[in-house]
């Protein structure tokens, strides 16, 4: 079984990459954020390796990751989110991605909000992430510090609340919620309202 490649990079998308290792090329599928860290073609990269075979018969796949971490969470996703396979658990991780440690405090804490407003997730994936997920977080450790400013920060509850009405006028969650966190730390402590988070959001977007 294939646990780690590193070679040279032959090729690379959003949604695929190929390593040369031992004269041999390997596609392996990553999602966006992986590769948008990946060298381009001719530099060298080494990536954790996940093999995976259809339940009836056909070719082995492999799945990278540039760390340990985002393994061990594609594996506790496809292993315990239910009808969660590889290709969906490489989606939800990229949603994830954005910041391991807070989506595993939120998770922990069962915080489906946060879910859904910061990382953008449906209610209902949220709910079966929870589900899935809650009594098996515990074990997981991601380095690095927070990056989401919780909306307890703001006293209405304002940064929710923004990134709700953003994703009203069709922006999309994994967009507008950088946006709102940034104001939400320039506005930290004050008394600000969501109709004023909001005009300074649509000017940045």
């Amino acid at each position: 079984m294939i646990a780690r490649l590193r070679g040279p990079v032959l090729e690379k998308t959003l949604e695929r990459t190929v390593i040369e290792a031992g004269g041999v090329g390997y596609e392996v599928l990553v999602n966006a954020s992986t590769a948008a860290r990946l060298p381009e073609p001719g530099g060298e990269a080494e990536l954790q390796i996940c093999e995976t075979s259809p339940l009836y018969g056909g070719g082995t796949t492999l799945y990278g990751f540039l760390t340990r971490e985002e393994k061990e969470l594609f594996l506790c996703l496809k292993e315990n989110v239910p009808s969660t396979g590889a290709k969906k658990a490489l989606e939800y991780l990229e949603k994830a991605s954005r910041s391991l440690p807070d989506f595993r405090s939120a998770v922990h804490s069962g915080d489906a909000k946060v879910l859904s407003a910061v990382f953008g997730f449906t209610r209902k994936t949220a709910e079966k992430l929870l589900a899935g997920l809650k009594d098996r977080v515990g074990d997981l450790r991601f380095t690095g510090a927070s990056k989401i400013v919780r909306e307890e920060s703001l006293p209405t509850g304002a940064l929710s609340q923004a990134v709700e009405a953003l994703s009203a006028l069709g922006y999309k969650p994994s967009e507008c919620a950088p946006v709102v966190q940034a104001i939400a730390r320039e506005l930290a402590g004050t008394d600000a309202t969501v109709e004023e988070i909001l005009r300074m959001a649509l000017k940045r977007l």
